[in-house]
């Protein structure tokens, strides 16, 4: 019951754009149940919004290690490896 309020209050904050909360709410998911993958893929999409690419894709692969076709997981994990990508061509001064 608490995972389930823990999970709508990190829904809500997502919807209103406030995604370091929502972080924080899916954190607190994740203690009480570490197998619900919508977890981990809410919150990789709020890591992607805060440029937290590597957490992204960290969350993305526990996912995918998880549900090996979860879609949502591989979608972002891809995002999350682009925006990597463009963090190093930026320091590498490309």
């Amino acid at each position: 019951e608490k995972f389930k309020t823990l999970k709508n209050e990190g829904n809500d904050f997502v919807k209103k754009g406030k995604y370091e909360e929502a972080v924080n709410k899916y954190s607190e998911c994740i203690k009480l149940n570490t197998k619900e993958c919508t977890i981990y893929t809410n919150r990789a999409l709020c890591y992607l919004k805060l440029c937290k690419y590597e957490e992204a894709k960290q969350d993305c692969d526990h996912v995918l290690q998880i549900e090996d076709s979860n879609i949502k997981a591989f979608y972002r994990r891809a995002l999350a490896y682009k925006g990597l990508q463009v963090r190093k061509k930026n320091k590498a001064g490309i």
